[in-house]
């Protein structure tokens, strides 16, 4: 059990590993850091946390002090600031880890940050969400038979690692272990790019004269497809610029996969449609099919 936590970020992502470890009896007190009074005074009155420790400005020696572990679930462009403000306050006992879903940049943000302390800081990555946000949103179960990818730095000591992943255990989730620069690009891929894909035609659609037709037939199809378009937009903007080069590779495959099958489609070839449409299809139920065994399939065969 820990003593004591202190998470930056008491919504969704924060606020939920809060609720998770409270359940779980894994910790004696959590105390919520952020920007906003409210959402810190609606942590305390939801129980998510114990004590608001304040703003940026609040005595940090005092926050810190004695403290097991403190996460980081603010935006990823936060980063470097949060840490650099806790830096001179870190007491060796302290492991820091955080919730990004870009790693490249916050493994660069702990090096420029906290120098000699950097083997203090367990970089992670908590695969799960939702699309509500701040701590009203925030769920026992978010975490539970989730994945989290811990990316460990060369520093880190291997109990130091294991305090970190114990914590996240204890909020239900299983473990994964990257590289910053392997988590990068897959996520690139499978998180990233829907991302931007689902806010792209949302706002397309919104802003076309008749959208208030578009959307009053928009059904479930519609639905499923952008319901990741209501997550944050400030969370979302700094992940996108995080990883912006790993995005832009994919972004750029999608778009090579567009042309083609608008060609087709120009060229009114169905058999190169439907050979597109079910190697998606087939790739997709080997994963829905993976999920519900939990194994990992080896990459499907292209067969256009």
């Amino acid at each position: 059990m820990m003593n004591k936590v202190v998470i930056f970020g008491v919504g969704l992502i924060g606020g939920s590993f809060a609720r998770a470890l409270k359940h779980a009896g894994a910790v004696g007190t959590v105390v919520g850091m952020g920007r906003s009074p409210a959402s810190l005074a609606r942590a305390l009155e939801l129980g998510i946390i114990d004590e608001i420790g304040g703003n940026m400005a609040h005595d940090l020696a005092g926050v810190l002090a004695d403290a097991d572990l403190v996460l980081l679930a603010a935006p990823v462009a936060q980063t470097g600031a949060i840490l650099a403000s806790i830096a001179p306050h870190l007491q060796p006992g302290t492991i820091v880890t955080d919730a990004g879903s870009t790693k490249s940049d916050v493994v660069a943000a702990a090096h420029a940050a906290l120098g000699s302390k950097v083997a203090q800081f367990v970089p992670g990555h908590p695969i799960a969400g939702r699309e509500t946000n701040g701590p009203d949103a925030a769920i026992i179960d978010l975490y539970q038979g989730k994945k989290v990818v811990l990316t460990p730095l060369a520093e880190n000591a291997a109990d130091d690692v294991a305090l970190v992943a114990a914590a996240w255990r204890a909020c239900g989730a299983i473990l994964h272990t990257l590289t910053p620069e392997e988590h990068d690009k897959v996520f690139a891929a499978v998180s990233h790019l829907p991302h931007l894909l689902a806010f792209a035609l949302v706002d397309d659609i919104a802003n076309k004269p008749h959208a208030g037709l578009l959307f009053q037939y928009a059904a479930s199809g519609f639905r499923d497809f952008t319901r990741i378009a209501g997550s944050s937009p400030e969370m979302w903007r700094d992940i996108s610029l995080a990883n912006q080069p790993a995005l832009l590779h994919e972004l750029d495959a999608y778009l090579a996969q567009l042309t083609v099958l608008r060609a087709h489609l120009a060229a009114n070839d169905g058999a190169a449609i439907e050979r597109v449409y079910a190697n998606a299809q087939h790739a997709r139920q080997q994963w829905t099919e993976a999920i519900e065994t939990a194994e990992v399939p080896a990459p499907a065969a292209p067969t256009h």
